[in-house]
């Protein structure tokens, strides 16, 4: 047998179902049945990455419609909730193994929700999870290399936003992509968080290094060009949880703001040493951006077009649809 095993155990929905009494709708099953649904809706809500407001949105959704009462507190990968119907009640805590960004299931579960009140009375329970299973179990959108690409060209474009030119754009475009790609393949791995992070800036960062060095040799180009060496680890900017944790605590959700604020921070220290560490290694020393010389109109136009790379290229790492 095995060493390893799972650290997390997968919840198994439908064997928590009552056999006999399946083929009654949702409405007209019992307390247990019923907070389970609610239950696995807001976990599902919470393994698409959005905070805990939206989470107990959706859960209060599905209560009112199924003429429960649900009081959940919500962190960044768990849930611990109480739904009350007639005097009794159903305590259950669950939880899930890692967080991520995954707007395309996040749009669906929440179609799920809003449509739920209408179908409550028609479904069974069963059928409910049914349908979960099939937004659980939907594809990624794009491939390794598809975010790669998208990645490259959304760090290239934030090299020009922050005032970066050609050369710096090139070099960032390749350390973005080359990083991307060894994020998604660790992720497809499952390899730790604070691992994944720093393997992928560190890719990022030595083919920066590699290939301004090259140009430096064999095109003679300037050391100036090595302030670009920051840009291309923009990728791993955790910009959804610094948002949803703010929001949270802007709405007293304290336990779940904090705990996504400490996550995006984790992220951010870890790549923070790791490029820092890379810099040291090859005694590379980044300045600021030499300054471009571009007409103001001709430079609105380009920073217009390079906002929308960059805001389009990010929400790919979404899994957003086109």
């Amino acid at each position: 047998m095995s060493k390893f095993r799972k650290q997390h155990m997968k919840i198994q929905w439908h064997e928590l179902l009552d056999e006999e009494k399946e083929e009654l709708t949702a409405e007209n099953a019992s307390l247990k049945e019923k907070a389970t649904l609610v239950g696995r809706v807001g976990l599902m809500m919470l393994a698409s990455g959005t905070g805990a407001w939206r989470v107990r949105a959706s859960m209060n959704k599905i209560s009112r419609a199924l003429g429960i009462v649900c009081n959940a507190d919500i962190g960044l990968l768990s849930i611990s909730y109480t739904c009350v119907e007639n005097g009794e009640t159903y305590t259950n805590a669950i939880s899930i193994n890692t967080t991520g960004v995954n707007t395309d299931r996040l749009n669906a579960i929440e179609f799920f929700a809003d449509s739920f009140t209408e179908r409550a009375g028609k479904y069974s329970v069963k059928q409910f999870h049914r349908i979960l299973d099939k937004i659980e179990s939907m594809p990624a959108n794009y491939k390794a290399w598809n975010l790669s690409l998208a990645a490259a060209f959304a760090c290239c474009a934030f090299t020009f936003l922050l005032g970066g030119g050609p050369v710096e754009m090139i070099l960032a475009f390749f350390g973005a992509g080359v990083g991307q790609f060894v994020r998604k393949k660790l992720i497809e791995r499952h390899i730790t968080l604070l691992a994944n992070v720093a393997c992928a800036v560190a890719s990022s960062c030595c083919t920066y290094v590699i290939l301004i060095k090259l140009a430096e040799m064999f095109f003679g180009i300037s050391e100036a060009h090595q302030s670009g060496y920051i840009c291309s680890m923009l990728f791993v900017i955790p910009g959804f949880p610094l948002i949803t944790g703010g929001i949270d605590l802007a709405k007293l959700d304290l336990r779940s703001g904090l705990e996504r604020l400490t996550y995006a921070f984790l992220i951010i220290i870890t790549a923070t040493l790791t490029g820092w560490l890379a810099a040291f290694t090859f005694r590379f020393t980044p300045a600021d951006f030499p300054e471009l010389s571009i007409d103001p109109m001709l430079q609105l136009v380009f920073r217009m077009a390079a906002s929308f790379v960059g805001v389009y290229g990010f929400s790919f790492l979404f899994n957003s649809t086109r």
